[in-house]
C-alpha cells in the first residue's frame, strides 16, 4: 500500500490503483503463467500464515493455551458454530473446506494490511477461482445428494400456480448469479478501501491538510481491519447458506 504521490506545481499527483498492478518478482514487464509474481509471493504467506495459525500453534494441544492456540480455537469455534448454525448437523462433514476458505481469506486480507504489502483478495483473479469453486462444488452436491430433485430449489410450491414459472426462471438467474456477485464483493470492498487508504496518504503530503489526512488514514485504516474480517466472514457464511441449499433443497 505503498503511496507513490509527486507535486506538480501548485497541484499533488498520485495514483490509488497501482497498489493493485501485478509485477514479476524478479524484474522484467512480461508475466506469464508460471512467472512469479507479487501475487504470488503474499498467496503464499498468506497460506503459510493460515498453517503457523492452525498447525504449529496447536501442535502441542496444551491444556493452558499460548495466545496461538487460543486463537486458533477460538477461530475453529467460531466456523465450527456458524457451520452447524446454518447447515445444521449434515453440513459439519464439510467443516474443513469452510474452515480453511475463511483462514485463507482472513489472513490474506489481514496481510494486504501490512505497508508495502500487496492485496491478494483485491483481484478478482483470487476471488473468483475461490466463488466459481464453492458455486460449482455445491452444485455438484446437491444433485449427488438428491438427484433430480435438487431442481425443487427453483420450484417455488407456496406461490400462486401461474406464478411458479416465472419465479422459476428469477431464481434460476439467481442462482448463476452467485459466483459471480460472492466474488466481485470481497474483490470490489478490499479494492475499495485500500485506495480510498491510499488517497489520504497521499494528501497527508500537502502541510495545509496534513492533519485532517493523517487522521482520515488512521479512522479509514481501522476500519478497513473490521472490514478484513467483515468481508471473511460474509464470504463463509454465503458459502454455508449455498451449502445449506444444496444439502436441503426443499426446505
Amino acid at each position: 500500500m505503498a503511496t507513490e504521490a509527486k507535486g506538480e506545481g501548485s497541484g499533488l499527483s498520485f495514483d490509488p490503483m497501482s497498489q493493485f498492478i501485478v509485477k514479476p518478482l524478479f524484474g522484467g514487464d512480461t508475466v506469464a503463467f508460471y512467472t512469479l509474481t507479487n501475487v504470488t509471493l503474499w498467496l503464499a504467506l498468506a497460506i503459510l500464515a493460515v498453517i503457523g495459525l492452525l498447525v504449529l500453534t496447536t501442535s502441542k494441544r496444551a491444556m493452558v493455551p499460548s495466545r496461538g492456540q487460543s486463537v486458533a480455537e477460538l477461530a475453529y469455534g467460531f466456523v465450527y458454530k456458524m457451520v452447524e448454525d446454518v447447515t445444521g448437523k449434515d453440513g459439519i462433514k464439510y467443516f474443513p473446506y469452510i474452515m480453511t476458505l475463511f483462514m485463507f481469506i482472513l489472513c490474506a486480507n489481514f496481510l494486504g494490511l501490512i505497508p508495502m504489502s500487496f492485496t491478494t483478495t483485491s483481484h478478482i483473479a483470487v476471488t473468483a477461482v475461490m466463488g466459481f469453486g464453492v458455486f460449482i462444488a455445491v452444485t455438484i452436491l446437491g444433485f449427488v445428494k438428491n438427484g433430480a430433485s435438487f431442481l425443487s430449489l427453483f420450484w417455488v410450491e407456496s406461490a400462486p400456480l401461474f406464478l411458479r414459472p416465472i419465479l422459476a426462471v428469477i431464481e434460476l438467474i439467481s442462482y448463476f448469479v452467485r459466483p459471480v456477485s460472492h466474488s466481485i464483493r470481497l474483490a470490489g470492498n478490499m479494492m475499495a478501501g485500500h485506495a480510498v487508504l491510499k488517497v489520504f496518504a497521499g494528501f497527508a503530503q500537502v502541510t495545509a491538510v496534513a492533519p485532517i489526512a493523517i487522521f482520515g488514514v488512521v479512522a479509514i485504516y481501522g476500519l478497513e481491519v473490521l472490514v478484513s474480517f467483515i468481508q471473511a466472514y460474509v464470504f463463509t457464511i454465503l458459502t454455508c447458506v449455498y451449502l445449506k441449499d444444496a444439502l436441503h433443497p426443499h426446505h
